[in-house]
């Protein structure tokens, strides 16, 4: 059963695909099918820049116990990085 539940953001960063480093204005985050992770369903991020078409896209699927900690090691890194800049 597909879970229909996705979220976006907008965004300020870069990704590399086959034709080198490109800029990113979305992330799609959704809790659904994956196209290749062999689970029932995954948390999955595509870092997209729409205005460069569809090669101007990262894809990520993790199962949800990689996804959490994922977020917890992002936040505690950013955490840490308070007062860096």
């Amino acid at each position: 059963m597909c879970t229909m539940i996705a979220e976006q953001t907008a965004m300020t960063g870069v990704g590399r695909g086959p034709g080198g480093w490109f800029a990113l204005d979305t992330a799609y985050v959704s809790y659904d099918h994956p196209q290749e992770l062999g689970v029932e369903h995954a948390l999955n991020i595509d870092f997209v820049n729409a205005a460069a078409g569809p090669g101007a896209r990262v894809a990520v699927e993790l199962d949800r116990e990689s996804a959490r900690a994922l977020a917890e090691t992002i936040l505690k890194t950013l955490e840490v990085s308070e007062g860096v800049d």
